[in-house]
């Protein structure tokens, strides 16, 4: 495949703040490094991805998922040709702004913003490594290249229509270009995301006991991948052949992506790295087919995972902890820690509730709410 289709570190349209580049390390590998140093990169350690960090060591948070995206994003973005770095780097950044609680959280906060500019995490993500993250002596946030600032941004799509505030305030003056689609990078990062959660969320359903093995062996790819595995290891232990059969589903998912999108690719007429962008769509995609099966997947997770008992629960508390805090907080803005309060407007305060609480791990907004709401 053509390599003038993967972005250039060396023609980078630079950063907002520029700076000299490092004579060891390309600049999408600096940007990739920012982020992993970054004070939401260790954050995620103790945010939610489905189960709270209480119920079992084994099960998936932030931060493991997203090392599990990088991996996958990698492994795409060599075999296609593209940039390995750049890909990573909007890989591991893509769910720094991310609530407490998982997307029960996100959906909690959504609903109290709604009347101050909305709440979406891809935006916050973009807040955080251009503002809120401040260590660095010559600017705030993490002064990342515009092509990682556009993947974040960016990488499940244009970004059109009414922007949160966190995305417009950006955009006014750095342009990123919404109305485009992303780097191929950005778009391998995308899809690696939705490989390892349908992965995962399978294996960490199977382990919460949600659901058993034969629970989905009729479910597409899966029940396929469960019979390769018996017909090759009959009377394997159940451990070892519910991790045989999801590694093969996890190499159906990757497997599919990488051919699918080589034709696509092929097809595109692109000869740039800039021609992906101006496509009229994505070109790193599932395949028709597996895509159908991917929905069957998720409407069993969403049934039988998302929406069971034990899910709801947490999101009953979870809506709760940020519905009491996003309230007591904007009832009484002395109640925030001195770096966060302000003298502004409501709809600066609520904006810097927000991001203070976008912030939160999923113990530190427990703790604060047992400490203001322990007498009600």
């Amino acid at each position: 495949m053509d390599s003038n289709l993967a972005s250039d570190p060396k023609q980078t349209r630079g950063r907002l703040f520029p700076e000299n580049e490092s004579a060891y390390r390309t600049a999408f590998q600096r940007d990739r490094d920012r982020i992993i140093h970054s004070t939401a990169f260790r954050r995620l350690k103790h945010k939610t991805q489905v189960f709270v960090a209480h119920e079992g060591d084994h099960f998936r948070t932030r931060l493991t998922h997203t090392i599990e995206v990088g991996q996958v994003a990698r492994t795409i973005a060599k075999t296609l040709n593209l940039n390995s770095e750049l890909t990573e780097a909007v890989a591991l950044a893509h769910d720094l702004g991310h609530t407490p609680f998982g997307h029960v959280g996100e959906d909690a906060l959504a609903a109290k913003m709604a009347p101050f500019g909305g709440f979406d995490h891809n935006a916050q993500a973009i807040k955080i490594v251009t503002s809120l993250e401040r260590h660095y002596a010559e600017f705030d946030g993490l002064n990342l290249t515009w092509e990682t600032l556009e993947g974040i941004a960016k990488h499940n799509g244009p970004v059109v229509g009414d922007l949160p505030n966190a995305l417009s305030n950006y955009a006014a003056m750095h342009d990123l270009e919404l109305h485009t689609h992303a780097s191929a990078e950005a778009q391998v990062a995308a899809i690696s995301d939705d490989i390892a959660y349908n992965n995962h969320d399978l294996d960490d359903g199977l382990r919460a006991g949600l659901f058993k093995e034969t629970d989905i062996t009729d479910l597409p790819i899966v029940g396929a991948c469960f019979a390769a595995v018996d017909k090759k290891y009959p009377n394997i232990d159940p451990n070892r052949r519910r991790h045989e059969a999801l590694r093969r589903v996890f190499g159906v998912m990757v497997e599919d992506v990488i051919t699918t999108s080589t034709n696509l690719i092929n097809n595109s007429g692109a000869k740039s790295a800039q021609d992906i962008r101006d496509l009229s769509a994505s070109v790193i995609r599932f395949s028709p087919t597996l895509f159908a099966d991917l929905r069957e997947i998720r409407a069993f997770l969403f049934e039988n995972m998302y929406r069971s008992d034990r899910v709801n629960l947490m999101r009953d508390r979870a809506e709760q902890v940020v519905n009491g805090l996003f309230d007591t907080f904007m009832n009484d803005a002395t109640l925030l820690p001195k770096q966060w309060s302000s003298k502004g407007n409501e709809l600066k305060r609520a904006g810097l509730i927000s991001d203070y609480l976008a912030g939160m791990t999923d113990g530190y907004a427990e703790k604060r709410f047992a400490e203001l709401h322990s007498g009600t």
